[in-house]
């Protein structure tokens, strides 16, 4: 039988010819269907084996849900589905096949009968556009880690940073997860060296420089929230907060 490959919204005309039958034909023919797997489904040993040799459970249609970078063609060449395939088919060696991109953090396969294969995608997501020589903007992850999406072709609001350290794309990873309002704010992030002096973090918000230690955790981040809402109230603005030291926000203004 020849192969025919998927594509993510391909489809494939049903063969038979029931259009031609009599309705109650078809309706029995239904039932007796359903009645069948639901028999064999209650034999998990070899029912899906004998179930993944009918046709009509062959592969028609592979949905994607969750996959915004990811391109559906690197997807569907890594996941090997065609249509000379049933959806009975063992799946945890599909979802393992497509945790092989780099773009990919978990995968999860279902089976939506007849014929559809449903792919579930959490992907690794950018914190941070790390400035290369050049001025090339490499996306990378909460660990640090390059990830191959080309910001001129995808859009992201995310910050800028001028390295890839991975203790303060942890920090960032950590506020887009639990607090995105306030990641949404962040339009820069860099570590400072300076002579002698212990590192910190400079992270720059809308209005303002955090300057903090790399030991920082979100918890310990957040507390510049009740400090711009005190300042607010009394109209005052400050340039930079400060959380180097311990159980303090310091408040510079200009």
């Amino acid at each position: 039988m020849a192969t025919r490959t998927l594509t993510p919204s391909a489809t494939t005309a049903d063969s038979s010819n029931d259009g031609t039958r009599p309705l109650w034909w078809r309706v029995l023919r239904r039932v007796l269907l359903v009645a069948l797997v639901g028999g064999v489904l209650a034999s998990p040993w070899w029912g899906p084996r004998w179930l993944s040799t009918l046709e009509f459970f062959r592969v028609r249609r592979v949905v994607f849900e969750g996959m915004r970078y990811t391109p559906r063609s690197e997807a569907m060449a890594l996941l090997k589905v065609d249509t000379t395939q049933s959806v009975w088919q063992p799946l945890p060696p599909l979802a393992g096949r497509l945790q092989d991109h780099p773009l990919v953090q978990s995968v999860t396969v279902e089976r939506q009968l007849p014929g559809t294969m449903l792919v579930r995608v959490v992907e690794r997501e950018p914190v941070a556009l790390v400035r290369r020589k050049g001025g090339r903007l490499d996306p990378v992850d909460g660990a640090g880690h390059r990830l191959p999406i080309d910001p001129t072709e995808v859009p992201m609001d995310v910050p800028l940073s001028v390295s890839a350290d991975s203790t303060l794309m942890h920090l960032l990873e950590g506020l887009r997860s639990s607090e995105p309002g306030l990641f949404a704010r962040v339009e820069r992030a860099d570590r400072v060296k300076s002579g002698t002096a212990p590192d910190e973090f400079r992270i720059k918000l809308d209005a303002f420089v955090v300057r903090t230690t790399p030991e920082v955790t979100v918890a310990r981040f957040k507390d510049i929230l009740p400090v711009e809402a005190d300042l607010a109230r009394n109209r005052l603005r400050a340039v930079e907060l400060d959380l180097r030291f311990r159980n303090q926000v310091i408040a510079r203004q200009p």
